[in-house]
């Protein structure tokens, strides 16, 4: 029984230190994006990859219980919240920024498909 417990110790540990190597580099992308869609991209990665590696690990080192199940609730609640408010926020921020042409370039599908079609000959 101590050889299962070393594995769930190991399996947890390595979620969680997924999970903290996630919020570095969204901490790093924080500060090292200028434009706030770049920065709200990955923000968005912090929230929903990172933190649910955390809770994954924290799941697996608690076992199986009531606690596991509110946290299986909370991730789930997390993986639908996060990306609807970022996509929300960014749909904000693209609409109402007049500068937002500085930073992107707006393709139609036709010339996508020719940059596309460009890149494989």
């Amino acid at each position: 029984m101590e050889i299962l417990e070393w594995i769930r110790f190991i399996f947890a540990a390595v979620f969680l230190l997924g999970g903290v190597v996630i919020f570095l580099v969204e901490i790093f992308g924080m500060y090292r994006f200028r434009f706030v869609l770049n920065r709200m991209q990955i923000a968005a990665t912090g929230d929903t990859l990172g933190l649910g590696l955390c809770l994954i690990g924290l799941m697996i080192a608690n076992g199986a219980n009531l606690v596991t199940a509110k946290m299986l609730l909370v991730l789930l609640f997390f993986w639908i919240a996060s990306p609807v408010s970022s996509h929300v926020l960014s749909r904000m921020e693209y609409t109402t920024d007049e500068q937002v042409t500085d930073h992107l370039r707006i393709l139609t599908l036709e010339e996508a498909e020719k940059e596309i079609r460009d890149e494989h000959i």
